[in-house]
């Protein structure tokens, strides 16, 4: 489910996401893509525009580009109320109420959009949806089934057309409409939803053996873990949706919604059908697609989709969630908090919530009252994975060494320590550590973590820099960097340490190459920038020494790097003053 769009690039799709463009807007693709990259060539698309609808226009592709839609609607509505008979500002107006969650005033926009384009297939999807919300099944059918398959809303519609036809109870049909569709190559999606609408329809055995090839398919997406193991214990399959849940949580996964359902089946709950209507069910179709769509990049369609989704299960929270970190992603964290604040206190994913504002909140510079959050959830629900997590890297960002390393010993003691994904705990508990200058144990979990995950290079980069640093086992921390290379040669921070290892080893003509190669890769770095200095030096290239030198001097933030290479500026390397 969540490859969705990476499954779209078949043959039947090679225009899919690319007509995803030209189907929001009645601009041709490659205009629409100006404008948002460029907001300026608005100017040029749209010479039939007044000076005042132009600007508005202008003000709004930047606000919708920028995820900042309330102002994108405001804009696009303005524009549009001045040429209420363009569609191009009429299109764009619906799709910026859209993506601001106002979805009846998208709707009617949308409506309005169709009398003077009516091949908008947004429009349309957008209009069955709200018809699909008031249980008008008919007529939603009857809009989704004008709307061919051989665009990205024109898949959708597809899917959503089926929910429409099971609410009519036509299952039949549904049926038929998701066949057509999975000639297209996607019966690996839809074979989730097909198990959805089985148990809605209360096909019970088929639903089971439905959401078990889903299963099979993707056995560690929370969703599809939660469905099938819902669908067992609904049967009254309790040992079966345990060892569903066992082998997501073997990986060392956890989640909110899984958790709920693995409470309920130990305690020989039935937890209750996961589509408990047509409503709930279309929802989750949007919000696997929009998540899909935010992973490809096509943030402002994703956005669309995503409140859809909400619209259609207002009690949704994982979309809340993901709607949430769509937002966070474009630095719109006040707007992604209102979200998280509205999660109800009762919900599974209220702590989740809590914890990205907490990480809001240090983004927008309160990292006090971030920690004041944090410590908070980790109080009152210490077995919270993500919140022990999430308050040790923050009091690590903090330089909190020693109270960051106790919240990831936390985070060990509830995950066991020996899944394959616990290797970044010790490792991020290692960091903390050797900052706080406690080498030994910070050694041992560089160590265990590498056991756990033996070619992780970020692991290997940190242990074996830290090697080379204090002139320890020099051969085989060389060794580990050259591996961190060759699995991430662009990262200037690995290339760095690989020079390094070369200068500690005396291989300064292998020094002075890989230096100069991580200064590409990262310039105005202070550490590198002295590092590659000491290569020069001991090359003989004093005058391009303290070049760097300087360099580092000059860009040091912290002060460290100033003070470490203001000796050698002024007497040269020595054995004194070089760089340990």
């Amino acid at each position: 489910m969540t490859s969705l769009v990476n499954r779209f690039a078949r043959p039947a799709f090679v225009a899919l996401l690319l007509s995803a463009a030209a189907t929001t807007a009645a601009l041709t693709a490659q205009s629409v893509q100006t404008a948002q990259s460029d907001p300026g060539a608005a100017f040029d698309l749209l010479p039939m525009f007044s000076t005042s609808v132009t600007g508005a226009y202008m003000a709004g592709q930047q606000a919708l580009q920028d995820l900042k839609t309330d102002e994108a609607a405001r804009y696009f509505y303005q524009a549009a109320q001045a040429e209420w008979d363009n569609p191009v500002l009429v299109e764009r107006a619906f799709i910026a109420f859209a993506a601001d969650g106002q979805i009846g005033q998208a709707a009617s926009t949308a409506k309005h959009l169709l009398d003077l384009d009516s091949n908008n297939e947004l429009a349309e999807l957008v209009v069955a949806t709200e018809a699909l919300k008031e249980r008008r099944y008919g007529a939603a059918e009857n809009l989704l089934g004008a709307i061919g398959q051989d665009s990205f809303t024109g898949i959708t519609a597809t899917i959503l057309r089926a929910w429409a036809l099971v609410g009519d109870n036509r299952k039949h049909d549904a049926d038929a409409a998701l066949d057509e569709l999975a000639e297209s190559g996607l019966e690996d999606f839809l074979v989730f939803h097909r198990a959805l609408m089985a148990e809605a329809a209360g096909e019970t055995d088929k639903a089971i053996e439905l959401a078990g090839q889903a299963f099979d398919n993707e056995p560690f997406v929370a969703r599809i873990v939660e469905v099938y193991a819902r669908i067992l214990a609904n049967a009254g399959q309790f040992d079966e949706a345990k060892a569903a849940i066992a082998q997501f949580e073997d990986q060392g996964l956890t989640h909110p919604i899984v958790t709920v359902v693995k409470n309920q089946v130990n305690a020989g709950q039935r937890p209750g059908i996961f589509a408990s209507n047509v409503q709930v069910g279309a929802a989750e179709m949007f919000h696997g697609i929009g998540v899909a769509l935010a992973r490809d990049g096509s943030l402002d369609l994703s956005l669309v989709f995503l409140r859809m989704g909400l619209y259609l299960d207002p009690s949704a929270d994982v979309i809340s969630l993901a709607l949430g970190q769509l937002l966070d992603t474009a630095a719109q964290h006040d707007a992604a908090n209102r979200i998280y604040d509205a999660v109800p206190m009762t919900s599974a994913m209220k702590p989740t919530a809590i914890v990205r504002v907490a990480q809001n909140l240090d983004a927008l510079g309160d990292r006090p009252e971030a920690l004041r959050r944090l410590g908070n959830i980790v109080a009152t629900q210490p077995d919270d994975l993500d919140a022990v997590s999430v308050l040790g890297d923050m009091l690590r960002y903090d330089e909190q060494y020693p109270e960051a390393a106790e919240a990831y010993t936390k985070a060990l003691a509830l995950t066991g320590g020996e899944s394959p994904s616990d290797w970044r705990f010790y490792y991020v508990r290692g960091i903390a550590y050797e900052r706080a200058k406690e080498w030994p144990k910070a050694e041992a979990d560089f160590l265990k973590a590498l056991e756990l995950n033996p070619d992780q290079p970020a692991v290997l980069n940190y242990l074996g820099y830290s090697w080379i640093d204090q002139d320890m086992h020099l051969e085989p921390a060389l060794e580990m960097i050259e591996k961190a290379v060759a699995a991430q040669p662009q990262d200037g921070y690995v290339v760095d340490s690989l020079g390094w290892a070369f200068y500690k080893l005396g291989r300064i003509d292998e020094a002075v190459k890989t230096l100069e190669q991580a200064v590409l890769l990262r310039p105005n770095d202070a550490e590198i920038n002295d590092h590659l200095g000491d290569a020069y030096w001991k090359a003989g290239r004093t005058l391009e020494a303290r070049f760097q030198w300087n360099v580092a001097a000059s860009v040091d933030e912290v002060g460290n790097v100033k003070e470490r290479v203001a000796p050698k500026l002024a007497d040269g390397l020595t054995d004194e003053n070089a760089t340990q």
